[in-house]
């Protein structure tokens, strides 16, 4: 006589994790994996910009203990910020301001973000920029009188090409002789310092006048579009980031430049030629910084000093690490950078803080970013990375194959 079955079906639960419904929507494991994936992200770059405001608050509040005769306000450092958050986005010109002042920053931040992706540190950011200032106000005095729809493009393209130019040089020494890009870069920014006030005290002095001053550009002005400044040049920094953003992750170009950044060995095997992307890549950094240093003599100040300058080309490097060479994040950074800018005045007049605090947060931003090793053990950050994939191959040159032993 045979038993009868009394097994049950087992009721078990299943340890596959869910995977996507026919329909496409994303399973739960996955909708779970979402959060630390935003975190892994944006931890250091918050955790850096939270611990620099507190560090700001405490040089704000150590300065009063400095000045003869001052009261001691604790709540200082919160009115300065308020200031600088008002002055940065409080009404509809702030914002203005605060967009035009992001501008170069984007432009340069994509420059030393998109050299970083290649393995290069481009330090020479300000020089290029300073160049691209001097070659688009060289050709925008020479064409002030022409139509705007020729000024304007060839005084762009001129700033592009003398930034790209000076981008070349130590592309063109660290592929052929080795020569560390830090170093050449560090040399040729204060040469382009003296070329400018060289060219803007000599042929480009506007005669007549005491000061050593170049003439207006003229019809090479770019055109103001939104508010009392925003001028089209805004337009040109949200072109360059979907450009850099296309060149490396839709491109062959970029995955070869992006390959040797992470390993040139492995990209020489390859077939690829890193001789030839790191001149390119530095070119193309170099075009971009000249690009922003152009963008802020046509549509902000329309003409040179010989002491010509800003903050840009080291902002530039803040602004590539805290948005992680990437360029949506470069645009996130410098927009911080921008308010901080641009708010700085109206904390100056409300609660008397110098704007040279700036410096100090944005110095202090990069310092922690890159004591991300120090944050990461301090705060417990597993699985957060710092976002520089190719930090060690900064540090190598190609002099051992093209210098004999």
């Amino acid at each position: 006589m045979t038993t009868p079955n009394t097994s049950q079906p087992s009721t078990t639960p299943s340890t596959t994790p869910p995977s996507t419904t026919p329909g496409g929507t994303t399973s739960p494991s996955r909708a779970r994996r979402l959060p630390g994936q935003i975190w892994a992200v944006i931890a250091l770059p918050l955790i850096s910009i939270l611990l620099a405001l507190l560090v700001g608050a405490f040089v704000i509040l150590g300065s009063q203990l400095v000045l003869p005769g001052g009261r001691f306000d604790l709540l200082l450092p919160l009115t300065a910020y308020e200031a600088l958050i008002e002055g940065a986005v409080g009404n509809f010109n702030a914002i203005v301001d605060t967009l035009v002042s992001t501008t170069p920053l984007v432009l340069g931040g994509l420059s030393v973000g998109l050299a970083f992706k290649a393995g290069l540190f481009n330090i020479g950011a300000g020089g290029q920029f300073l160049l691209g200032a001097l070659g688009s106000v060289a050709v925008g005095v020479a064409l002030a009188g022409a139509p705007p729809l020729v000024a304007i493009p060839l005084a762009l393209a001129a700033g592009l090409l003398a930034g790209a130019f000076w981008g070349f040089i130590p592309g063109l020494l660290k592929a052929v002789a080795g020569a560390h890009e830090v170093v050449v870069t560090i040399m040729l920014n204060y040469i382009a310092m003296f070329v400018t006030a060289g060219f803007v005290g000599g042929p480009l002095r506007q005669q007549g006048r005491p000061e050593a001053i170049t003439p207006d550009v003229g019809n090479a002005a770019l055109p103001v579009i939104v508010g009392n400044n925003g001028h089209v040049g805004l337009l040109f920094a949200l072109a360059a980031v979907a450009a850099v953003a296309f060149l490396l992750f839709r491109t062959t170009l970029g995955f070869e430049i992006r390959t040797v950044g992470a390993n040139p060995d492995a990209a020489r095997y390859a077939g690829m030629r890193p001789r030839l992307l790191t001149m390119l890549t530095m070119s193309l950094a170099g075009a971009l910084a000249g690009l922003a240093g152009a963008v802020v003599v046509l549509g902000v100040t329309h003409l040179m000093t010989p002491s010509f300058g800003t903050t840009v080309g080291f902002d530039s490097i803040a602004v590539a690490l805290l948005g992680r060479t990437n360029p949506v994040g470069i645009v996130f950074a410098a927009l911080l950078f921008g308010a901080l800018r641009a708010g700085a005045s109206l904390m100056q007049i409300k609660a008397g803080i110098p704007p040279e605090l700036i410096d100090v947060l944005q110095a202090t931003i990069l310092l922690f970013l890159v004591a991300n090793p120090v944050l990461r053990r301090a705060f417990r950050l597993r699985g957060v990375k710092a976002g520089l994939e190719t930090t060690e191959t900064i540090t190598k040159t190609y002099a051992g194959e093209v210098i004999p032993h």
